[in-house]
């Protein structure tokens, strides 16, 4: 969003570490080797693919999507998370480095699967605000 009001979720917690996770495995992976091109498109794409899914599903407008889009946000971090745990094992990544890598998509998972409970919660209830509802009266 270029300008205006933020969406709501930017002030999530689990979207505020993905956006976190993302940026370290942008500098993270610029000092690998050209030999690992592959794993740092991979790598770099999962970790963009986690943030975006979350912006495009709020920004359809249902509850349906958006939690759908959350759901492909978590796997794509689950793949993130092999990748990461393999640069460790291959000393591609220090263990500090690790570590971090390892409490953000902590983070983000124990999150985001806390919020898709509140939001088939307010499923149930009918309580969901179709984002951008105000603007369409």
């Amino acid at each position: 969003m270029l300008q205006g009001k933020r969406p709501a979720y930017e002030k999530l917690k689990f979207y505020q570490d993905i956006c976190e996770l993302r940026r370290l495995v942008w500098v993270i992976t610029e000092r690998f080797r050209k030999t690992q091109l592959r794993l740092v498109s991979q790598m770099c794409d999962a970790a963009r693919s986690a943030k975006q899914n979350i912006r495009e599903g709020y920004k359809r407008g249902t509850l349906g999507e958006f939690i759908r889009s959350i759901k492909i946000s978590r796997a794509s971090l689950e793949e993130l998370s092999g990748d990461i745990d393999d640069c460790f094992a291959d000393g591609l990544i220090t263990k500090q480095e690790y570590e971090e890598l390892s409490r953000l998509l902590f983070s983000a998972d124990y999150l985001s699967s806390r919020y898709l409970l509140a939001l088939y919660k307010m499923e149930r209830e009918g309580s969901w605000k179709v984002p951008g509802a105000h603007l369409r009266k």
